[in-house]
């Protein structure tokens, strides 16, 4: 099976693919095992980020797998470290060199803390020096995104965000749509709802998947491309990398669609206002060259 994923388009006339694989807690020798895997199958759209631990790995796979570069999408993300303008373009160059890549189609500041303001700057020097196609953030609430439209010369094209059925971010889009940014693509983390059994039990997906021949995890990822969201549903497992991505040969109905939107909403993890103890943590992302670590990174907050 060689599946072929559609895109979206960002605001730059970019495609960015709809699903990916995304490596959040994956040690680096789990991501030489397993992207393979995802790209073999036919994903072509990565999702790591410094503070994963697992650049060099996934630069290794990118380089070696026999793809072409530009078929291919690479997204990794800043954590708040980097943010400073004075540090943030060194720390861009230190991503590329850990990936071993000339450019990321999309860079991402990881979370709403730090010198966000200060380093957005550093952001759209790497997008004008070819060293990001794209940028974004990631976790953002709206007043921080503010904060960053009032210096942006380049507006984020993206926001990552936590998105599943439990909580839509419809309220969200609306908002930073008043705010010009109706072309943003949202890209959902726990799509799945962080494998919560009541998700996948609602009456509703089991209902709708029998009358599409799908199971209602494969439901929830079709809802999330008629979204328009972006999702890494994590998976090591090759059977389920393959039924992640066979969902675009059928259409939830806009029946359908309404009564996914009846189900009550609410957060798995609500972003704090202030920074969490991880988020403070100065790491040093050289520990990786080798095998690497896991993540410190906690389970929450992508």
């Amino acid at each position: 099976m060689n599946a072929s994923i559609p895109n979206f388009t960002l605001a730059n006339g970019q495609k960015i693919p709809a699903m990916g694989y995304g490596v959040y807690m994956m040690s680096s020798e789990e991501v030489r095992e397993h992207l393979p895997q995802a790209l073999e199958l036919g994903y072509r759209h990565i999702d790591t980020a410094n503070a994963y631990f697992n650049e060099v790995a996934v630069g290794e796979v990118v380089r070696s797998c026999g793809i072409p570069r530009e078929e291919l999408f690479v997204t990794t993300k800043l954590f708040p470290q980097s943010y400073p303008y004075e540090r943030c373009a060194a720390d861009i160059d230190a991503t590329l060199s850990r990936l071993g890549l000339d450019y990321v189609d999309l860079l991402l500041f990881h979370q709403p803390y730090g010198d966000y303001v200060d380093g957005w700057r550093a952001m759209e020097e790497a997008v004008t020096s070819g060293k990001a196609r794209a940028i974004g953030l990631s976790n953002f609430p709206v007043h921080k995104i503010d904060e960053i439209l009032e210096v942006a010369v380049i507006k984020p094209a993206v926001l990552q965000v936590e998105i599943n059925p439990y909580w839509n971010q419809r309220e969200l889009k609306h908002a930073l749509a008043e705010r010009g940014l109706d072309d943003m693509v949202f890209e959902g983390w726990y799509p799945l709802g962080h494998g919560d059994a009541g998700l996948l039990a609602e009456p509703v997906f089991s209902q709708i998947a029998a009358a599409h021949g799908k199971t209602p995890a494969q439901v929830i990822l079709r809802w999330h491309y008629q979204e328009g969201n972006v999702v890494f549903p994590k998976t090591l497992n090759p059977g389920h990398m393959a039924d992640n991505i066979d969902i675009f040969d059928f259409e939830i109905t806009d029946d359908e669609m309404a009564r996914i939107a009846e189900l009550p909403q609410h957060p798995f993890y609500q972003v704090p206002e202030e920074p969490p103890a991880f988020v403070l943590v100065e790491n040093d992302y050289a520990q990786q060259a080798t095998s690497g670590p896991r993540s410190p990174m906690r389970p929450n907050g992508e």
